[in-house]
């Protein structure tokens, strides 16, 4: 098992195991780990004898966000505010969406913000009973960035994805089955036995076949705008908003355990 950071990664007869393992903090991301995340799927995009990908949580939860406790640091300047959504985030996500092995979503407890993302990332995504998923950061006082909200979108739908994102809605784990979004649903104890079967018939199949039929699938949801484009319709200053009263309020009233006082 090789350890990188707070991504571990670890390869067990053509399958892939990636691990989000942050667990004071519910695995919530780090730029530092969105950072290992991209090289992680870099490398697995080049491995030929890896044939599946399992993503999942250290513990009793999946990924709960981003690292609340790092905001302060860049997200008041609109410079390092956009790097970050536009650089660390975004070349992690598309390291997933551009890997072209088979990816499986092992999800339990939280699964929130960037939870969510990297989820929708994934081909095929299991979930315990006791998930729950949500972008809750209107109550932070900031949007979501353009790539990724178009990513949610595409992936969840724009009604899903208003409830998200203008309620800050949370969805059930049979909520999220109805809708789609996960494939199947099982209990706490269940869900690495559904995970490990499903991975198992997936190595099973042509690999070469599926590379085929994952790029085959990326170029039929070309309709939508690219993420560039969207990036320049919504807004040319997207990340305007990094000194507004609003955001900075979010933040902060997160960090001081106090309610925003927007």
């Amino acid at each position: 098992m090789m350890s990188v950071n707070f991504i571990e990664y670890k390869q067990d007869q053509g399958i892939a195991h990636v691990i989000i393992n942050n667990p004071a903090r519910m695995n919530s991301m780090t730029r530092k780990m969105w950072g290992e995340l991209e090289v992680i799927f870099n490398q697995i995009q080049i491995d030929k004898q890896v044939k599946c990908v399992i993503v999942r949580g250290v513990g009793q939860h999946f990924c709960a966000g981003g690292d609340i406790s790092e905001y302060a640091q860049f997200r008041f300047n609109s410079e390092t505010l956009e790097n970050f959504h536009e650089k660390t985030v975004w070349n992690g996500l598309k390291a997933m969406l551009s890997c072209d092995v088979p990816i499986l979503a092992q999800i339990q407890g939280n699964c929130m913000g960037a939870g969510v993302e990297i989820a929708c990332c994934c081909d095929i995504r299991l979930c315990s009973d006791n998930s729950l998923f949500g972008a809750p950061i209107a109550k932070l006082g900031f949007p979501m960035a353009p790539k990724e909200a178009e990513l949610v979108v595409r992936e969840l739908g724009l009604p899903v994805a208003r409830q998200l994102l203008l309620e800050a809605c949370v969805f059930s784990a049979h909520q999220m089955h109805a809708l789609g979004f996960v494939s199947e649903v099982t209990g706490v104890d269940d869900l690495s036995v559904s995970v490990a079967q499903r991975s198992g018939k997936i190595s099973s199949l042509s690999i070469e076949a599926a590379r085929l039929n994952k790029q085959t699938l990326r170029s039929l949801v070309q309709g939508y705008k690219s993420s560039a484009q969207l990036s320049e319709d919504v807004t040319q200053h997207p990340y305007a908003y990094a000194s507004n009263a609003h955001h900075r309020e979010g933040v902060m009233a997160f960090l001081e355990k106090r309610r925003p006082q927007f």
